[in-house]
């Protein structure tokens, strides 16, 4: 990020990198797994230094989950990815809808627009307007700073902090843009995606290690939330991210079913961040995924939409969506995306 002042300019400095030392899986427990979905998911990552998450929204159940290790951290910064949260509060407490233009400093913005742009100034708004205690009360709601899963070794606890960061640092602005002072896991944002997907059913996450746990596998609900109504209204915004917004290298690598995601930039102590969360929607039935990677200046939001899409790409090439029609019927060339800016 280039900061320029007069004639001065300074660069922020990256010290870890963006690419993984030998093989990320290694010691992944992975019997349970489906091996088509986790192989898509090696394939896509490369050598990029991340995790890949992928969740049947149906039932909670893991199919993938590559780079155990990460994916089961203590978390990060989901930078904006928090932005899906705060939106789903704002729907909720009746204080916009899709289409409300929001006076920001200068234009007016709707909410589709604001999460296909990631656009910080929206969400900081939305953020003062509900207020911390509202704010956190749909967080948690959602599963933001509690265990995602049922039983899963080695699982860590992310944080949503009790009290709202001070006002020299942002407020409860900067926690709804950025997700300044959260600490949120890949497995906790799958989760809440995963209810997204199904229209309000938040699932303890399972991970079977053997065959045996696949066989006797059981949903288990957390709790339900309602939110089916709004959820339309969260996918118009997901949707545009991808078609014309800060997902939209997705688009570079398969264009053949609708993917609806979010992405997430930022920076830490010399770490970038990058995430995408997202799900799918074919007649096979929906598939959540959630990449995170760590890094450099080569990691960021975009890029992990990006992998997304190659891990789409792997999985049709593979025929994983055969049988149900949907490949024969993508034949047909979809729409050129919208250019934005960067």
């Amino acid at each position: 990020m280039a900061i320029v002042s007069g004639r001065h300019h300074s660069y922020e400095r990256f010290t870890a990198s963006s690419f993984a030392q030998g093989d990320i899986g290694e010691g992944d427990v992975t019997a349970g797994e489906d091996p088509v979905v986790r192989q898509a998911a090696i394939d896509a990552l490369g050598d990029m230094n991340g995790t890949a998450v992928v969740i049947n929204p149906a039932n909670g159940r893991i199919l993938a989950m590559v780079n155990q290790k990460l994916a089961l951290s203590p978390g990060a910064e989901p930078c904006s990815t928090i932005k899906i949260t705060v939106a789903m509060a704002a729907l909720s407490e009746g204080l916009v809808t899709r289409d409300t233009q929001v006076q920001l400093a200068g234009f007016r913005m709707d909410m589709t627009t604001a999460l296909a742009r990631s656009n910080n100034l929206y969400f900081e708004e939305m953020g003062r307007e509900l207020g911390f205690e509202r704010v956190r009360h749909y967080a948690t709601q959602f599963g933001l700073g509690e265990l995602a899963g049922y039983n899963i070794a080695g699982e860590q606890l992310g944080v949503y902090p009790d009290q709202e960061l001070p006002a020299s640092e942002g407020g409860v602005g900067r926690m709804c843009s950025f997700g300044q002072g959260v600490s949120l896991t890949p497995l906790q944002l799958g989760a809440y995606v995963a209810a997204l997907a199904n229209g309000g059913t938040l699932y303890y996450l399972q991970h079977p290690t053997t065959k045996d746990e696949v066989a006797a596998f059981e949903p288990k609900v957390k709790r339900t939330l309602d939110i089916a109504r709004y959820v339309p209204d969260i996918e118009d915004g997901m949707a545009g991210a991808v078609e014309y917004g800060t997902a939209r290298r997705l688009r570079v690598s398969f264009n053949s079913l609708p993917i609806f995601g979010k992405t997430g930039t930022c920076s830490n102590n010399g770490t970038r961040l990058g995430w995408f969360a997202a799900f799918s929607d074919s007649p096979q039935g929906s598939l959540v995924t959630v990449f995170f990677l760590e890094g450099g200046r080569a990691t960021f939001g975009p890029a992990a939409a990006g992998l997304t899409g190659l891990f789409y790409k792997n999985l049709w090439d593979r025929n994983y969506f055969a049988g149900t029609g949907v490949q024969d019927a993508a034949s047909v060339p979809a729409a050129a995306s919208q250019p934005v800016r960067p």
